[in-house]
């Protein structure tokens, strides 16, 4: 029996019944009921009812070759007859995950050349924290432990990741973080800048947080800085040119590694493999999964930089530390084609010399004219909005609910967009094209005219 022999209204009972969501109040959603996305098609996706929606989102960060490649479903099904699983524990290995290794090294900056596997960024980062406190404990400094995160950042929603990240919430429900994580500003110019204060400015302030909290701590007990090119579930907030040039001569400085997580930015995202690329970072490890195999498998890869891998190996020991899933051989051979058709099919240079710059100047040009919006932001395609009562101040409307109620508008206009707080965000598949561009701006800008009126009424 499939899902076609049940109705909306059914497949909603049941869901209702058995299934807790990520990120959800369980109350307020069993009592609306889930939006029940079917099937997908390049860069639409389609629900119950057959109302076609345009994905600003490429699912959750991910599907940047679009939907409905068959060559992905043909990679995993060729691996899935010959070798559907085998793990990498016990000496063993298999040949995608080889393959894939060597792939990933070739793509990734010059000084990074290992690969961890995992299912996930929150494993991805797990697995990045322990072996940054294993690697200084086997050159003798255990006490270089702390490391320094942001505000705002997220690392993952498992116990390591969530304490990793900065956002208060989730903070609130750890009943118990792990120790010896600090957090600091982020790089949020549209809130955090000071009167008069430039983008050059703000951005070695921001970095210089960092190097406070690096002196508050010692260095001799500092591990680490991680960090997202582009704070990107927290709202799209991107650096000024000036912080992570400053942030590399900090780290660099003090001896403290650079972990730097590419979850959403890794493959292409930002018109080049990786985001470190796009700011000349030079990361110590590198977290990425998602777009890896653009969301058709879940598979996380995190980059080891020379210099960790190096004593990892020249130390020797066991490194106490896995997954049973790691190098899965189905993901892997789907990550393998994954790579192929973005390299083959040009989408990073398309992002960065065509739909990138164009996505950025009909933000500015279409949505940030708008009486409602004080800001626009991209970079590639990843971009925000910021929603506000008066423009010139940038004073808020109350409550924290306008991004809901947008993002709520344009998904009812057929635009698939995330909001946190009163910030709408984007990150499309990487196949979209000026005509998408501009199809999301017609409606998103509707959804802002259908808004306003309300908004203002309840102040």
């Amino acid at each position: 029996m499939t899902y076609q022999n049940f109705s909306r209204a059914q497949l909603q009972a049941i869901d209702s019944a058995h299934h807790l969501h990520p990120f959800t109040d369980h109350k307020e959603l069993r009592g609306a009921g889930a939006r029940m996305i079917t099937r997908a098609e390049g860069p639409f996706i389609y629900d119950s009812e057959g109302t076609q929606i345009l994905d600003g989102m490429a699912g959750l960060w991910c599907v940047n070759v679009g939907y409905g490649r068959e060559e992905l479903a043909k990679a995993a099904y060729d691996q899935m007859k010959e070798l559907p699983f085998y793990n990498s524990f016990f000496r063993c290995t298999t040949p995608t995950p080889v393959l894939l290794a060597a792939k990933l090294a070739e793509l990734a900056p010059a000084n990074v050349n290992q690969v961890f596997y995992g299912s996930s960024g929150s494993e991805a980062n797990d697995t990045a924290l322990r072996l940054v406190r294993h690697y200084w404990a086997l050159e003798g400094k255990p006490t270089k432990r702390i490391v320094i995160s942001r505000k705002s950042a997220y690392h993952g929603s498992s116990i390591a990741g969530a304490s990793l990240g900065g956002m208060d919430g989730m903070h609130s429900q750890l009943y118990g973080a792990v120790p010896d994580i600090v957090h600091v500003m982020p790089p949020y110019s549209f809130e955090l800048a000071l009167p008069g204060e430039s983008d050059h400015d703000f951005g070695l302030r921001a970095a210089r947080a960092v190097e406070q909290a690096i002196l508050d701590a010692g260095a001799e007990n500092v591990a680490a800085f991680i960090g997202e090119p582009i704070l990107g579930a927290g709202g799209v907030k991107i650096p000024p040119a000036s912080y992570w040039p400053e942030i590399q001569r900090i780290c660099d400085k003090y001896d403290v590694l650079l972990m730097i997580d590419e979850v959403i930015t890794g493959y292409g995202r930002t018109g080049a493999w990786f985001a470190s690329e796009t700011y000349g970072i030079k990361a110590d490890t590198i977290t990425t999964a998602k777009a890896l195999t653009s969301g058709y498998q879940p598979l996380s890869a995190l980059l080891v930089g020379d210099r960790i891998a190096s004593t990892l190996v020249d130390k020797g020991g066991e490194f106490y530390h896995g997954y049973t899933y790691s190098g899965h051989p189905v993901a892997c051979a789907v990550a393998l084609k994954n790579l192929e058709i973005i390299d083959r099919e040009g989408l990073i240079d398309r992002v960065k010399n065509d739909t990138g710059p164009y996505f950025a100047a009909a933000l500015a040009e279409r949505i940030g004219t708008h009486d409602l919006i004080g800001e626009t932001r991209a970079i590639g395609l990843m971009g925000a909005i910021e929603i506000v009562k008066d423009r010139g101040t940038r004073e808020r409307f109350a409550g924290g609910a306008s991004g809901d109620k947008i993002r709520d508008l344009s998904i009812a206009n057929g635009f698939m967009v995330r909001s946190v707080g009163d910030t709408i965000i984007m990150a499309p598949p990487l196949i979209w094209t000026r005509e998408h561009v501009d199809m999301a701006c017609d409606r998103l800008a509707k959804a802002l005219d259908s808004a306003e009126a309300d908004l203002r009424r309840a102040g």
